[in-house]
């Protein structure tokens, strides 16, 4: 698989010049990249992020405390295709970044356990907070305050996000496949300390299988381990008939070997005309009569700080992957990047299927060689496609699509050796920001950690008038949110 991403030279030693409108607009020729690279890049990241249409109705369709949801199951998968897919394609035209949005996970859990149901609060209102919350990112985005604490941030801790990333991403490919898995030991190897069960080896095989064409450079390796993978465990789903995995007894037979988030199986019509009931439904003060002010501020606080860090991890990542960034560590088009993935928040509130933020699965089609917006385009035209399509979406299980995260894990893993290991005062920082990020399965976590790391090293350093005034502020507001639970005590709005 050829990832380079610098442009092949003629004879006379200059870059070939663009071939069609499409090459010029997306700089594809300029970047190293080809159509076909986009394309696979596009689909790739589609496959690695297509879970999403699952998980987040199976999250969000839950009445909580009584509170009903805002639609059906395949109503809010309609609703998350539509609203991810408008939000992809237009961070691939105006900000021509391989970075695509969805509906984010941490944010969409928050909502449903912790917000919906809180004094009568409902979805609505949930939804409502989130378009707050997006609503002042935006405006930090375009005052250039969210630009600037992105640029303050010192070139070796970007780098610790990004293998931090690495190792996270890595960390979720291994858990969702059941790999790994919670046991005696915070964590252990498959069931019981043994890998059991078909799915696995699937896992097992698509994951060799990607790591045996890319050492042999095999063009869209990470592709053809996914589908390759997907097509195998349809094969042993219809023969063995595993079902879905299942640990809970209250939800029917435990299954502790069958597949994760579906079955790759197909019943019926691949072909569903969506419902988009959910676009609209929000209540945007709502939540204010039900909790008070200073709760919302606070919850609003906490949205704001997971999605304003998260995208700054997300673009770095991705940057480093495809080696576009600058030599301060700074993305193309930064004020544009930051632009879509705000209004995605407010887009997410909106459709009624939380806040859309960007997607470090997208790395999986860096790996694969995108390097331009084209790749988020057709990621994007596939997410719009899939609110048709949603049952043959449906079928790839997470032991198909997450070998590609392992292996971008593993690609990621490599930037460790930009970090001066030698030096405590940058070391130290980043092996916090590297470390806390798959430990507490969070990027926000990560960052912030190695934020506040940071700040105590060079003060006690004596070095404290050299920190960025944006550092502090930050470094600042991450002790807040880490202490979030006994502030609200305190304030007696826990």
């Amino acid at each position: 698989m050829d990832v380079s991403t610098h442009p092949p030279m003629t004879q006379a030693g200059t870059a070939p010049r663009p071939v069609s409108a499409l090459d010029r607009y997306f700089r594809i020729t300029e970047r190293g990249s080809t159509l076909a690279r986009e394309i696979r890049g596009g689909l790739v990241t589609f496959f690695t992020m297509s879970y999403i249409l699952v998980l987040n109705p199976l999250i969000l369709s839950t009445s909580h405390e009584g509170i009903a949801p805002l639609g059906t199951s395949a109503q809010i998968a309609a609703g998350t295709a539509l609203i991810a897919g408008i939000m992809t394609i237009l961070m691939g035209v105006v900000a021509n970044y391989p970075m695509a949005l969805a509906a984010g996970l941490g944010i969409n859990a928050m909502v449903a356990y912790t917000i919906v149901g809180t004094s009568g609060m409902t979805y609505a209102d949930a939804m409502g907070l989130i378009v707050i919350e997006g609503v002042i990112i935006l405006v930090l985005v375009l005052t250039g305050f969210r630009e600037a604490v992105f640029k303050a941030v010192p070139a070796h801790l970007k780098t610790a996000i990004s293998v931090g990333i690495g190792l996270f991403i890595a960390l979720i490919g291994l858990v969702d496949a059941k790999v790994v898995r919670a046991g005696g030991t915070p964590l252990e190897l498959g069931l019981g300390g043994s890998l059991q069960g078909w799915p696995v080896l699937v896992f097992l095989l698509g994951l060799f299988l990607t790591i045996v064409l890319y050492v042999r450079k095999v063009k869209g390796a990470i592709l053809i381990g996914i589908v390759a993978a997907t097509v195998l465990a349809a094969v042993i789903e219809a023969v063995a008939h595993l079902g879905a995995y299942n640990d809970d007894p209250e939800r029917g037979a435990v299954n502790l070997t069958g597949w994760s988030l579906s079955v790759p199986s197909l019943s019926g019509s691949p072909v569903a005309v969506p419902s988009l009931a959910t676009l609209g439904e929000f209540n945007l003060l709502g939540s204010i009569e039900k909790v008070g002010l200073v709760s919302v501020i606070l919850l609003v606080f906490s949205l704001m700080l997971a999605d304003f860090f998260d995208t700054m991890g997300t673009m770095v990542a991705i940057g480093s992957e495809g080696n576009l960034l600058d030599e301060r560590g700074n993305p193309p088009k930064t004020r544009e990047i930051l632009v879509i993935d705000s209004v995605a928040a407010i887009a997410g509130g909106a459709g009624g299927v939380s806040s859309n933020t960007s997607y470090i699965e997208s790395a999986a089609g860096v790996g694969e060689g995108a390097r331009t917006g084209l790749a988020s385009v057709v990621t994007g035209l596939l997410f719009l496609g899939s609110t048709f399509l949603a049952p043959v979406v449906a079928m790839v299980p997470y032991e198909a699509a997450t070998p590609a995260l392992v292996v971008v894990g593993f690609l990621m893993m490599t930037q460790v050796t930009d970090i001066d290991w030698t030096a405590p005062e940058v070391a130290l920082p980043a092996f916090v920001t590297i470390i806390m990020m798959p430990f507490s399965y969070s990027i926000t976590n990560g960052i912030g950690a190695g934020f506040v790391c940071y700040l105590v090293i060079e003060v006690a350093r004596g070095r404290a008038t050299r920190i960025h005034p944006l550092m502090w502020l930050a470094s600042l507001l991450f002790l807040v949110y880490f202490t979030l639970q006994p502030i609200k005590v305190i304030l007696g709005v826990g």
